[in-house]
């Protein structure tokens, strides 16, 4: 089984946990890194990144959220996150702090990777054209550059606010269910409690808003989903 190379780095202090996981992910075609803090990470990120960290929540010194916040006020790098406890305030905490995916803990490491190789898939599609843009009044989405902007102003977005931006652009005026979204954009079912998908929401639209574009171009309508408002954007 071949990943196209990709390289992972994985944080966890569980020498023994983490020893099994770099040997099934390696099996599954992977490069694997392993560290056991989270200071020894940042400093590794500095100098060498690698396509995508896993990183724990529970650490030694500087915790998994401590050093995600840290690490996306220099770099949009891939991070799925694993929790100890898997619940729901967690998963909240580790989206908001720019986590791209999150899985509780105990895992089966199928899912793991799994959920690696979907989010490895939203940071670098390979089926997108050459010059696919998707628009609409100030904002625009380059999908061969995997970039969004409003205005020219390039927006800050992880590859999980990106893909659900681009979602709702290829679906301009059409409300999408929370469920068809969470496919569409995370690549994964909906999950019971699962409140991804309106965390990303409500981050990208404080990005927009920041950006000088109308927050309330994407509404949501309870117990249906959510809907890019055109029409809101030409206001």
């Amino acid at each position: 089984m071949t990943n196209n190379g990709a390289r992972l780095l994985l944080v966890d202090d569980d020498e023994g946990l983490a020893a099994m996981l770099r040997e099934f992910l390696e099996l599954q075609g992977f490069r694997v890194d392993v560290l056991h803090n989270a200071e020894d990470a940042l400093a590794r990120l500095a100098d060498d990144p690698p396509d995508l960290l896993v990183l724990d929540v529970m650490l030694p010194g500087m915790s998994g959220f401590e050093a995600l916040k840290a690490l996306r006020t220099k770099h949009e790098l891939p991070v799925v996150m694993l929790t100890a406890r898997g619940g729901e305030s967690d998963r909240i905490v580790g989206l908001m702090s720019g986590a791209d995916d999150y899985l509780p803990k105990p895992f089966n490491p199928l899912e793991l990777a799994a959920r690696v190789r979907n989010v490895l898939k939203r940071a670098r599609p390979a089926a997108a054209p050459a010059a696919e843009v998707l628009e609409a009044g100030s904002l625009r989405v380059d999908l061969r550059r995997r970039e969004a902007s409003a205005d020219g102003q390039v927006l800050p977005l992880t590859a999980a606010e990106l893909h659900v931006l681009e979602q709702l652009l290829r679906h301009p005026d059409e409300v999408l269910a929370r469920a068809r979204l969470t496919e569409l954009a995370l690549g994964r079912p909906l999950e019971a409690y699962d409140r991804s998908i309106d965390t990303l929401v409500s981050k990208l639209r404080k990005k927009l808003a920041a950006a000088g574009v109308e927050p309330g171009c994407i509404r949501g309508l309870r117990g249906h989903g959510y809907v890019l408002d055109t029409a809101a954007l030409r206001r």
